[in-house]
C-alpha cells in the first residue's frame, strides 16, 4: 500500500514519502524539518482550514485520532488545490497528532471507503487523554482481508475439462480436414513439396515433442509405499481429499436411508475387525495417518469399498457371502490397501496421461478419415484399444496388488490367511451353481475369481512367516482350502443324483457367521487377534 502526501507551496515543492512496507512507521517532522521555517506561514493557513472542517463537522478539538471513512475524492474537498493526498488504497485511516513542526493529515488503510458524507458523522472518535497539542503524525497499519475462495481440486477441473479437450480436437482436426478438402489442386502440391522440403524439421519438432512427454513421465514417477514399484503420479494424495469429500456426499446421500445404526451386530463386527487391521499394523505410516470411518449398507451387493479419505463402506451383501471371520478380515484388508497405496490417484493420473496423448491420435482421425461416420468409427476403436490395451490390464495389476498387501496386513492381525483363497474358490462356484457366464478376464477390471485364488495361493507361503514373526498363535483345525477342495468334489458327485441335489445343496451351504450370538454373548471369533507374548 503506497501512500503519497504532497504538499504544493510557492514553488509547488512536494512533501513526498512512501511506505515501504506494511509493517513500516514514518513521521512527518523527521521527514521534513529541513523546510519547516519556510513553509510555517503557508502551513498555518492549511491547518487552519482543515480545522475549521473538522469543527462543523462537529469533531472535538482534544481528539488526536480520528477514523475517516469515505472515498479519497471525499478527502480531497477538505484540502485546497496546494495540500492533496492520492491514495492507492481501498481503506485509508487519518491519524493526527497535533505538533508544529508539521501540519499535514496522513491517510492509511483500515476502514471500508464509502461516498456518504453522513457515515463521517456516525464514527466515533478515539479518545486520547489531553496533551500538549503537537503535529507529531504517525502512520498506523490495519489489513484488510478479502474472504478466502477456494480452488476446485485438480482432479475435479481435469473431470470438467476432459469432454472440452476431446470436443477440441475433434473440431481442430475436422478443421483441418475441410481446409484440405478446399485447396486446390496446385496448393496441394505446393504443400506437399513444402512438407517434403521441410520434413526434417518436422521430424526434430516431432522428435522434441515426444522427448517432452518421455521427460513428463520420468520426472512424476514415484515409489509405491510398502511394494516398491514405481508408478506414475501425476495427482498427489492431497488433491483427492477434496474430491473424496465429495465422493462421500454423494454417497450418504444415496444410502442415507440404508445406513445400520453402529448399535447392530453387523456393524460391531466390522468396526472390530477394522479397528483390529488398523491396530496390528500401525507400524507403517501410511496406516497409522488414517482415521477410519465405518458405514456399513443394507444391500444385497457383494461389496465393499474405501474412500481415499478414510471413509470405509460395507454392504450387508458381502457380510452374508463371506463364511468366517478371516475372510471379513483378508477382504476389508484388501479395500484398506487400496486407499494406503493411494490408487485412486495413480489410477486418475495413468488416465489423465493416456488422455492426454490420445488427443493427438483423436485430431489425426478426424483429419484423415474423409467423413464424420468413419471418424466416429474410428474414435470408438480407439477408444476400447486404450480402454483394453491399458486402463483395464492396469486395472487388474492394482487389484493384484492389494490383494497381496491385504494379505500382508491380515497377516500381521493373525488372521488365517489360507482363508482368503478360500473366498474367491467359493465365489467362482456360487457363480457355477447359479449359471453365470464368465467372461474373460481381459475384458474385466478385475482378474478372475481362479486366478486370484491362485495368485493368493502363492503369497500364502510368505503371509505365513509373517504371521508368525509377528508371535500369532499357531493356526487351528485342518487347512480350509483342503476342505473345500473335498466339499466341492462331494458336491460335484452328489449333483449327478437328481434325487439328492437339493439335499446336497443345503448341507454344503456356506456357514455364516452368526453376528446376532456374537453381539449377545460378546465373543466376538477374532481370537486370532490375541498375539503370543514374546518369549524372553
Amino acid at each position: 500500500m503506497n501512500a503519497i502526501c504532497s504538499l504544493k507551496i510557492a514553488g509547488r515543492n512536494c512533501i513526498l514519502f512512501r511506505l515501504t512496507s506494511l509493517a513500516s512507521w514514518a513521521k512527518c517532522n523527521n521527514l521534513y524539518r529541513s523546510s519547516v521555517e519556510a513553509l510555517n506561514r503557508h502551513r498555518q493557513i492549511q491547518v487552519n482550514h482543515i480545522v475549521n472542517k473538522c469543527q462543523q463537522l462537529d469533531i472535538s478539538s482534544n481528539t488526536s485520532h480520528y477514523f475517516m471513512i469515505g472515498s479519497s475524492n471525499f478527502y480531497r474537498k477538505f484540502i485546497n488545490k496546494s495540500q492533496r493526498c492520492f491514495l492507492n488504497a481501498k481503506n485509508i485511516e487519518v491519524c493526527t497528532n497535533i505538533h508544529s513542526s508539521c501540519r499535514s493529515p496522513c491517510f492509511l488503510a483500515s476502514q471500508p471507503l464509502v461516498e456518504d458524507l453522513a457515515l463521517f458523522r456516525s464514527l466515533a472518535p478515539l479518545q486520547s487523554p489531553n496533551r500538549i497539542p503537537a503535529w507529531d503524525v504517525q502512520i498506523i497499519k490495519h489489513f484488510h482481508t478479502s474472504s478466502s475462495f477456494q480452488a476446485a481440486p485438480v482432479p475435479l477441473l481435469w473431470i470438467i475439462l476432459k469432454p472440452a479437450q476431446k470436443l477440441f480436437a475433434i473440431i481442430l482436426g475436422r478443421s483441418i480436414r475441410k481446409w484440405w478438402k478446399a485447396l486446390p489442386p496446385n496448393k496441394r502440391e505446393l504443400f506437399k513439396a513444402s512438407v517434403r522440403k521441410n520434413k526434417w524439421k518436422i521430424v526434430v519438432g516431432l522428435c522434441s515433442l515426444a522427448v517432452l512427454f518421455i521427460m513428463f513421465y520420468f520426472t512424476h514417477l514415484e515409489e509405491t509405499p510398502i511394494t516398491g514399484r514405481a508408478r506414475l503420479l501425476v495427482f498427489g494424495k492431497e488433491h483427492f481429499m477434496a474430491l473424496s469429500e465429495m465422493e462421500y456426499d454423494m454417497w450418504m446421500e444415496q444410502f442415507k436411508n440404508k445406513m445400520l445404526s453402529e448399535t447392530d451386530p453387523r456393524y460391531q463386527v466390522v468396526k472390530k475387525v477394522i479397528g483390529h487391521l488398523s491396530e496390528s499394523n500401525q507400524d507403517i505410516p501410511q496406516v497409522s495417518e488414517f482415521k477410519w470411518v465405518i458405514h456399513v449398507v443394507e444391500e444385497p451387493d457383494i461389496n465393499a469399498f474405501v474412500l481415499p479419505n478414510g471413509q470405509v463402506f460395507v454392504f450387508t451383501g458381502l457380510l452374508n457371502a463371506v463364511s468366517d471371520i478371516h475372510q471379513l478380515s483378508f477382504i476389508l484388508g484388501h479395500e484398506i490397501a487400496h486407499a494406503v497405496l493411494v490408487h485412486a490417484a495413480e489410477k486418475a493420473s495413468l488416465v489423465h496421461f493416456l488422455d492426454f496423448l490420445s488427443l493427438i491420435l483423436l485430431t489425426m482421425i478426424w483429419a484423415v478419415c474423409p467423413r464424420d461416420s468413419l471418424a466416429v468409427v474410428g474414435h470408438w476403436i480407439q477408444t476400447k484399444l486404450q480402454e483394453f490395451i491399458f486402463d483395464r490390464p492396469y486395472n487388474r495389476t492394482l487389484e493384484a496388488e492389494a490383494d497381496k498387501v491385504g494379505l500382508q496386513f491380515a497377516a500381521k492381525a493373525c488372521v488365517d490367511v489360507r482363508a482368503s483363497s478360500v473366498f474367491w474358490q467359493q465365489m467362482e462356484l456360487a457363480e457355477t451353481i447359479q449359471g453365470q457366464r464368465k467372461l474373460p478376464e481381459w475384458l474385466s477390471t478385475h482378474p478372475s475369481h481362479e486366478n486370484r485364488a491362485e495368485h493368493l495361493d502363492r503369497l500364502i507361503p510368505e503371509a505365513l512367516k509373517i504371521r508368525k514373526s509377528c508371535n500369532c498363535p499357531s493356526l487351528p483345525g485342518p487347512d480350509p482350502r483342503l476342505i473345500f477342495k473335498l466339499n466341492t468334489q462331494h458336491l460335484l458327485e452328489a449333483s449327478k443324483d437328481k434325487e439328492g441335489q437339493n439335499a446336497t445343496e443345503h448341507d454344503l451351504a456356506k456357514p455364516k457367521v452368526d453376528f446376532t450370538s456374537v453381539q449377545k454373548e460378546e465373543k466376538i471369533p477374532i481370537t486370532f487377534a490375541v498375539k503370543k507374548e514374546p518369549t524372553s
